[in-house]
């Protein structure tokens, strides 16, 4: 594909590109969301105005360099803007993680990552239904085999980018297909009331953003196959809303025992400190486990 636009976005000190995706994408098996080897954060981006395919790099401290491919790519640069997190401030989370050392530890050793947002309400949905009680590695493995078996991918330098797939043709599937990428009956139904109710406006964007967070909470677990975690995760990882943590996690409750060293940590009084900050620590789990990054305390 040729790239057709570009331009420059300014980050404030400290911003890291790198972490903020590693952040966004998890792990290296996601095709939405690609490092090639080149080190370049590329991704699809679609909408019913066509696909582009967006490029992220960064050159200086101060401005991250965005190339878009396709028709009308401009569009999408405030989206890119939020997805990469380029306008949180987070100074608060930097003084509130002092009094605990091992915290603090890993907040230095990845400082620059910003709290990334997926791009859609449903891509939001969709990652937390199906990343629900499985391990990260074969959740990851079923969203790809989900999304190859139902997307349209860009084809560029040889290497294929989809775009993460819409309500439709989430609905369009057959169990079959769907059955075959690895997805339970459970998380099939749930899958497509989530796209049902996405589709037909029954929940949407502006309303879960116009809400206080214990009430968009609320108003996701409408959703079948939503619950109080789920919600957290979409809150966090869709909304940007950093007051929420998903905390009925075996997985997250195992990472701070490990990572702080303390099996008897009190976790509750962990996050109440952190205060409106708090989601920031899923954040730094994830890309500590990711990283293996051993604390002072380990």
């Amino acid at each position: 594909m040729k790239f057709t636009f570009e331009t420059q976005v300014s980050v404030r000190p400290p911003y890291r590109l790198d972490y903020t995706v590693d952040a966004l994408r998890r792990l290296a098996a996601n095709v939405v969301d690609v490092v090639g080897e080149d080190g370049i954060y590329r991704r699809a981006l679609a909408d019913e105005r066509g696909a582009n395919l967006i490029e992220v790099t960064q050159p200086d401290a101060r401005s991250l360099r965005v190339r878009i491919a396709g028709r009308e790519g401009a569009r999408w640069v405030p989206i890119v803007e939020r997805m990469l997190g380029t306008n949180v401030s987070l100074e608060p989370w930097y003084r509130r993680v002092k009094p605990y050392p091992w915290l603090d530890y890993i907040a230095k050793q990845i400082k620059g990552v910003r709290p990334p947002r997926y791009p859609s309400l449903f891509e939001a949905l969709a990652h937390s239904i199906v990343f629900q009680q499985i391990s990260i590695h074969a959740a990851a493995s079923i969203m790809r085999r989900v999304i190859e078996a139902l997307g349209e991918p860009l084809e560029h330098a040889g290497v294929l980018h989809y775009p993460f797939i819409g309500p439709d043709a989430l609905l369009g599937a057959s169990d079959a297909t769907l059955r075959g990428a690895g997805l339970s009956a459970n998380k099939i139904a749930h899958l497509r009331s989530a796209a049902e109710a996405v589709a037909s406006g029954a929940i949407d964007p502006a309303t879960i953003e116009s809400l206080p967070s214990p009430a968009a909470a609320e108003r996701l677990c409408e959703v079948r196959g939503i619950g109080p975690w789920s919600a957290a995760v979409v809150l966090l990882r869709g909304f940007g809303r950093l007051d929420v943590f998903p905390m009925k996690d075996s997985g997250v409750a195992r990472t701070i025992k490990a990572l702080s060293g303390d099996p008897l940590i009190d976790a509750t009084a962990l996050l109440d400190h952190l205060g409106d900050m708090r989601g920031m620590l899923y954040f730094h789990l994830l890309l500590g486990r990711i990283h293996n990054i051993t604390t002072l305390s380990s």
